[in-house]
């Protein structure tokens, strides 16, 4: 793998750049051992060999998206001040980059009128929603479905919120059925509807929840911290499409920059469609709103100290690449989901292999065909490990065996959950590598057979 050098020397440039904006004070270097430092530094970058080679096209396993390097090189800039976006008095430019940040992000979504900000990662995020939903309905049940990322059910452990999940359909989305069955027996808060789960990518059906939502009176929060870039792609299926037109009419929304974003870890953001949420945060803390009559990021989010850097990098990143439906951000996507078409195709087309869902976005979940379930998670682990010999890192994920039962009739259902294979395709590059990804797949389901 090729580790990106040029972002090096434009970053020095930017660095001597700011240190021109404090040439007024008198002189001030931090001392340090340089000599220890770089020694200190060639042992991590060795240590960092231990890790897989995620920013490559050849690695095609778990959500993990590298940032870009102008993300990179912006988050490093602005660690040179280090502030802290709780307050204004810890980060006065970075909190004005991040307010303007997250509205681009809210006016993806068509809203003008909200309240939101960055957080340190989709699960904080999401703990803020349900901690709103809560004091809005208190102690009613949250409901998600069961194909849903495991975060709402332990978040709700947290809040000591009751949560039940939602049985999925054929297509591992939310089933209607079961959704309204619960919303009758249980005293319902709120609906969490996922477009884009992280296990296989599916795209809950929010059209017709929204019609339920009119009849029971709950409220809506869209988790899309992996899928919710998707919302600039004109080119996906029939439902996934009608879903993401409809985001503009739900209560709050979560996505994480730090998947399809370009940005480094920790970038999440939440957003809620009523501003007067912002309400439900007040708190006390004179000494770190002393400088400002102005609304502090601080005073409308559970978190306190938030790095500055990360609202640094997105509106860097931002300034770059805009939300637009024809710019060159949504065509990096549009490529992303032509991947994982190729390969569903490929796969499909292919009597060798079981392939349980049409993907909705970019993940792709397929298996070896066999005579049990038991031996098709066997045969996927196998796949997993010898495609690791040979340079391509794939993941596996436990899918429910009635599920493979529903495409793959023949196999005899001796495992609650069966594991596939699994492959985000996050990568516009993975596009262009689709051949040499095909190719060891082929190599060691020869090699399995």
């Amino acid at each position: 793998m090729t580790i990106e050098m040029k972002s090096i020397e434009i970053l020095s440039k930017a660095v001597s750049k700011l240190a021109e904006g404090y040439e007024y004070l008198p002189s001030h270097q931090v001392e340090y051992d340089e000599s220890k430092a770089e020694e200190i530094l060639l042992e991590v970058a060795e240590k960092m060999w231990n890790n897989y080679p995620y920013p490559h096209p050849q690695y095609a396993g778990q959500m993990l998206k590298p940032p870009h390097p102008i993300a990179r090189m912006s988050y490093m800039l602005a660690t040179w001040i280090n502030p802290n976006n709780h307050a204004l008095d810890g980060g006065k430019e970075s909190s004005a980059m991040e307010k303007e940040a997250v509205t681009k992000i809210a006016k993806m979504y068509e809203w003008d009128d909200f309240i939101g900000h960055l957080t340190g990662g989709g699960t904080f995020a999401n703990l803020e929603a349900l901690w709103v939903a809560n004091q809005i309905h208190p102690g009613k049940v949250i409901l998600g479905s069961s194909q849903a990322h495991y975060t709402h059910n332990r978040i709700c452990g947290v809040l000591q919120i009751p949560f039940h999940p939602v049985a999925v359909d054929d297509e591992a989305r939310m089933d209607l059925g079961d959704l309204e069955r619960l919303l009758q027996q249980e005293d319902v808060g709120t609906v969490v509807v996922t477009l884009g789960t992280t296990g296989v990518g599916a795209v809950d059906p929010l059209p017709e929840i929204l019609a339920l939502q009119a009849k029971y009176g709950f409220r809506i929060h869209v988790d899309s911290a992996y899928g919710g870039y998707y919302k600039l792609v004109d080119s996906l299926g029939t439902l996934a499409t009608e879903a993401y037109k409809s985001i503009p009419k739900v209560d709050s929304i979560v996505i994480d920059p730090h998947k399809h974003g370009l940005q480094p870890y920790g970038c999440g953001c939440v957003l809620f469609k009523d501003p007067e949420v912002g309400s439900l945060y007040k708190h006390d803390s004179p000494y770190t709103y002393f400088s400002s009559d102005e609304l502090h990021l601080g005073e409308i989010s559970l978190e306190c100290s938030r790095a500055g850097a990360a609202a640094v990098a997105l509106w860097a990143t931002l300034k770059m690449f805009p939300l637009d439906v024809d710019g060159e951000f949504a065509a990096s996507l549009k490529r992303c989901r032509s991947a994982a078409m190729s390969l569903y195709d490929k796969l499909a087309t292919d009597d060798r292999f079981i392939t349980p869902l049409v993907p909705d976005l970019d993940i792709v979940i397929w298996a070896s065909k066999a005579k049990t379930t038991s031996e098709i998670s066997r045969l996927s682990q196998l796949t997993f490990e010898r495609a690791e010999q040979k340079s391509l890192y794939l993941a596996t994920f436990s899918y429910p065996s009635a599920l493979i039962k529903k495409v793959f009739p023949e196999v005899e259902v001796d495992t609650e959950y069966t594991t596939c294979m699994r492959s985000c395709l996050m990568k516009p590059e993975h596009q262009g590598w689709l051949e040499t990804i095909w190719n060891i797949i082929e190599e060691v389901q020869n090699e399995l057979a």
